[in-house]
């Protein structure tokens, strides 16, 4: 009973007026690693939900014009950062022994956006359910480090809120931690790290199909049909103006829900999850994540990459 009480005590919180995205994920860590999740098997078919859901209420707050744009811009250099990232991912994953399919997770996870990208791969390479729970176990971990840490980053290097948003979309795994991120820092980085965010991760469609063909090719795809709906919820703002007000209780409604499913994904890790997740697919995690993050910061404040 006193788990069960403590987690709506935080949900309670979470939902105030003086939470915040990195709160939301901090008392969720909190509660994992301290407190037992009495609801982890709902946690772990809520979130994904939720997030998706969410995704698609910010939508609302979006001009198609931004969203176009930031996807045009940024389509050679994504393709590029996608193949070099999964190839050093590769590499790694080969040096540190670490099994192909679990690597592959792990690089298609850095590589697009995290938990999604991995939901989306892991069925059509055959990755088994202990695979699939240490990808997911350590992009979750370097999230929540990413969430708390970017922001102040960011200050520190002087970035812009456009190059702040391209950063963060670059270099944080899930699309929950970029707009999560984002946000702190600004309304500005906030519509650039999603648009950007999200473009990004229609690239989840081609690596799906180049997997399933090179590893199974009857295996079946899971399209992200979220990504669909945002385009659709943004092209409505766009050009329905009529609903403005309706339009803005969503998105600030898919705010809250976001803030709610970092709080959910903060308390569905476990000491059992970094014990299974273990030393070397971490490893790979972070040598990975720490390339992509560096270079990518460089290129953004050397001018050579922009939106």
């Amino acid at each position: 009973m006193f788990p069960k009480i403590v987690y709506f005590c935080c949900l309670l919180v979470i939902v105030s007026p003086w939470s915040s995205p990195p709160l939301a994920l901090a008392i969720g860590l909190a509660f994992g690693l301290l407190v037992h999740n009495p609801y982890a098997k709902q946690t772990k078919a809520l979130t994904k939900t939720l997030l998706q859901a969410s995704v698609v209420g910010l939508g609302f707050g979006m001009n198609l014009s931004e969203v176009l744009h930031a996807g045009r811009s940024g389509f050679i250099y994504t393709a590029i950062g996608i193949a070099a990232t999964m190839a050093a991912g590769m590499l790694l994953g080969r040096i540190l022994k670490i099994e192909s399919t679990s690597a592959l997770l792990i690089s298609v996870g850095t590589a697009i956006c995290g938990g999604s990208a991995i939901a989306a791969v892991g069925p059509v390479a055959g990755a088994k359910e202990e695979e699939m729970s240490v990808s997911l176990g350590t992009v979750f971990i370097l999230n929540s480090v990413a969430l708390l840490v970017f922001p102040a980053i960011g200050l520190w290097a002087g970035l812009s809120q456009s190059q702040f948003g391209l950063w963060a979309a670059l270099a944080i795994h899930d699309t929950s931690s970029v707009v999560g991120a984002a946000s702190k820092y600004g309304a500005g980085a906030l519509a650039v790290g999603t648009t950007v965010k999200l473009a990004r991760a229609l690239w989840i469609v081609p690596v799906a199909v180049g997997t399933a063909w090179f590893k199974r090719q009857d295996a079946k795809i899971q399209w992200p049909w979220f990504i669909l709906f945002f385009c659709l919820a943004a092209v409505i703002n766009s050009y329905v103006p009529a609903g403005h007000d309706f339009y803005s209780l969503i998105y600030r409604l898919a705010r809250i829900g976001l803030t709610i499913t970092l709080f959910l994904i903060g308390s569905g890790i476990s000491v059992a999850t970094l014990r299974k997740v273990g030393v070397r697919p971490l490893l790979q995690g972070v040598i990975l994540w720490l390339l992509v993050g560096t270079i990518s910061l460089f290129l953004i404040r050397a001018g050579l990459i922009g939106i």
